[in-house]
């Protein structure tokens, strides 16, 4: 009788293939709920906060009914969502780092991307080359795309005339520069390392970036006003999982995804601010 090859091993029975699919399907579930989570925890927290401050600074009793309740001001209103978008996004990042920080231990610097990879990586000089083209790839899909859909984009664009100058300096910060920390905090820094460890670096940008357009579904009613918002960032969700992968580092997705959204608004409201 021959010898058994010393790397020989036993066929896997029936029912540990089940398990190793039941496993590997509780991880993709856990990889949606997560960033959803979180999501929806920081946005209720956000809207707490804010009806509360602001009821107590006009001097409302925050626990008073609807129907009770004094019609707010257009300003007050518009006021309040900013601040609420705003802090939705300092409570996202805020609640990812803690998260990175349970699951990570003192390695969660390293975990969301915010320090030197241990393995070596491409540098990024050819960043510097993609930031000045980006515009012209970004803005032209977008354009195509809500052109196919038929959505009106960038025709007619304002900023609410309710915003005092210190609510829309806050918006544009949030816009530019806390919407694209978040976001690039929770998925491409907590959400790719949870997806790195069971998908490949394909499967693990392709996953992140459809959690992206997710994130960002329209609530308008009607098939093409929801897919139009998702569609328009596929491209950039791509290419923000590429960087992750490619360089080991978040900065580079937080300053293209901010450069990204900064060179949108001046397309779109730039016309209504030269007349």
């Amino acid at each position: 009788m021959p010898p058994v090859a010393a790397d020989a091993r036993p066929p896997r029975l029936p029912h540990t293939r089940i398990s190793a699919g039941f496993f590997w399907l509780g991880r993709v579930l856990l990889l949606i709920a997560v960033p959803l989570s979180i999501l929806l925890l920081a946005s209720g927290l956000a809207l707490v906060i804010v009806r509360v401050g602001g009821d107590l600074r006009l001097g409302i009793d925050p626990l008073t009914s609807a129907a009770a309740r004094p019609r707010l001001p257009l300003a007050e209103i518009a006021g309040r969502g900013v601040v609420m978008d705003a802090l939705r996004q300092v409570l996202m990042a805020l609640l990812v780092i803690g998260l990175a920080a349970w699951a990570g231990g003192g390695d969660w610097r390293r975990r969301l991307g915010l320090t030197r990879p241990a393995e070596p990586r491409a540098p990024m000089r050819r960043l510097w080359l993609l930031l000045p083209l980006w515009p012209l790839i970004h803005i032209a899909w977008v354009t195509t795309t809500a052109a196919a859909l038929h959505m009106n984009f960038g025709n007619g664009v304002r900023l609410s005339p309710f915003l005092g100058p210190a609510t829309l300096w806050l918006w544009f910060a949030f816009v530019v520069l806390l919407a694209p920390v978040a976001e690039e905090l929770l998925l491409r820094g907590e959400t790719f390392a949870r997806a790195s460890a069971f998908l490949g670096p394909a499967g693990t940008i392709v996953a992140t970036a459809l959690l992206f357009c997710l994130a960002h579904m329209s609530i308008d009613p009607g098939a093409k006003g929801a897919l139009a918002r998702p569609l328009t960032l596929l491209p950039l969700a791509i290419t923000l999982g590429w960087l992750r992968w490619r360089t080991g580092r978040l900065w580079p997705c937080i300053l293209l995804h901010g450069w990204s959204n900064f060179c949108l608004l001046a397309y779109q409201l730039g016309p209504s601010l030269l007349r």
